[in-house]
């Protein structure tokens, strides 16, 4: 199962991700392969800016659910969250780049993700909500990121999990997350999972495929590494 997120936002917000057309091709690529239950569209997180305004939403939503027709039966969405860190790195942003952004009302909020359901159903994709119910609205159904319902009919055979998110708002299915803040370079002003970029690309430099680490951890890691082979580190698990 894949989740592929693609907003097709102005560089100003996004500076190094994959342009929308090679994303998309990227999902018809893996549909065409392995079929419509295997990739999930994300289109979050949802800014509101003088760049991506309402009416912005709207066209773009449209334009890259009609690409995606055909490939993916499911879009997720979630308006932002503005917290500290995302709120210190939209405002730097804005100053260097000349634009502005907006935490609209909750009915603004809701408006869109009606809309935005609307949109999707024409296309025959099922619009659903992370982690964030009162957002949800007549055709927005409860997101499950982890997904146990898909990926047994994605791998054919029972997948035994209980519902139990990673937090209150949450409809994920049971799972344990093995992955690290700061260590994406893509460079999204509205990220939640990078207070540093510039040590999110520092990560991403040294990373090599071929180890069982993300980046190089410390050497007293590696050193309690060799001491506990076959057992799992807390912070860095160890891959058979």
């Amino acid at each position: 199962m894949v989740q592929h997120t693609i907003n097709n936002y102005p560089r100003a917000l996004e500076t190094s991700v994959v342009d929308s057309d090679r994303a998309v091709q990227h999902v018809r690529s893996i549909s065409n392969e392995f079929g419509v239950s295997v990739c999930v569209w994300r289109y979050d997180t949802i800014v509101f800016s003088s760049l991506t305004p309402f009416d912005f939403h709207l066209r773009n939503f449209a334009d890259l659910a009609a690409r995606l027709s055909g490939c993916v039966d499911e879009a997720v969405v979630s308006v932002a969250h503005v917290y500290r860190k995302t709120k210190r790195n939209l405002d730097a942003s804005a100053r260097e780049l000349g634009f502005s952004w907006d935490d609209p009302d909750l009915e603004t909020k809701r408006r869109l993700v009606s809309a935005l359901a609307e949109i999707a159903e024409s296309k025959k994709i099922r619009l659903t909500v992370c982690s964030q119910p009162e957002l949800l609205s007549l055709g927005a159904d409860v997101a499950r990121c982890v997904d146990a319902d898909r990926i047994c009919n994605v791998a054919g055979k029972d997948i035994s999990a209980r519902l139990k998110g990673n937090r209150k708002e949450c409809g994920c299915f049971h799972s344990i997350d093995i992955g690290e803040y700061d260590t994406c370079p893509h460079g999204c002003v509205y990220c939640y999972a990078v207070q540093n970029p510039e040590m999110a690309l520092d990560r991403y430099k040294r990373h090599d495929p071929a180890s069982e680490f993300l980046f190089p951890p410390p050497q007293s890691v590696l050193d309690n590494n060799d001491k506990s082979k076959g057992e799992q580190l807390k912070l860095f698990p160890i891959i058979d």
